[in-house]
């Protein structure tokens, strides 16, 4: 595991996406990747009782709102393992505000892009958020703010938007990272 996953091209000619896992469904642990060292590092326990209900992950070759790449949570019926690129075409995504890490007292967004492999015969009739049973977006939501509650983020969920808002999300988040890299080059 390298630098090279945070810098894996974002899209594919097909305008699908690669979500790079972290903590795959299942784990009881929040994982990341270390560019600098090429390996997975933990970040932290989730508390006590959750468990990631699906592979989370990040898009390479963005930047959001917090300075880290997009978040992504890839809706399938396997986990994967950490460092694992799954291809996938976007159902949607939740809005999220929480405190900032980096500047005390303002409030920062950190949504999360909710997708489906590309190749998952078993999620080929995913094609939009509100095909996600009801029952699911609720305990995503609650997964989330539980995932944090010690972190002293406050996160609060703002509501859903479909695959367009969350495929602008991903392609303007690109744009920053490239421009971005632009300026700090001359």
């Amino acid at each position: 595991m390298s630098a090279s996953l945070l810098n894996l091209p974002t899209f594919l000619d097909s305008g699908d996406f690669r979500v790079v896992v972290e903590s795959p469904r299942g784990s009881r642990v929040k994982l990341k990747v270390d560019p600098d060292h090429g390996v997975v590092t933990l970040s932290r326990p989730l508390p006590l009782g959750l468990a990631y209900p699906f592979d989370w992950g990040f898009i390479p070759g963005t930047y959001a709102a917090d300075g880290d790449p997009l978040d992504a949570m890839v809706c399938w019926d396997v986990p994967s393992f950490p460092g694992v690129v799954i291809v996938c075409r976007a159902l949607g995504m939740l809005k999220v505000e929480q405190d900032s890490k980096d500047r005390p007292g303002h409030r920062e967004r950190n949504d999360r892009v909710i997708g489906v492999p590309a190749s998952a015969p078993r999620q080929g009739e995913l094609n939009a958020i509100e095909d996600l049973p009801g029952r699911v977006r609720a305990e995503l939501e609650k997964f989330f703010l539980d995932a944090t509650a010690f972190e002293r983020k406050n996160a609060v969920i703002l509501g859903w938007e479909g695959a367009q808002s969350a495929e602008a999300l991903i392609r303007s988040s690109v744009r920053t990272s490239v421009a971005r890299e632009l300026s700090s080059a001359g």
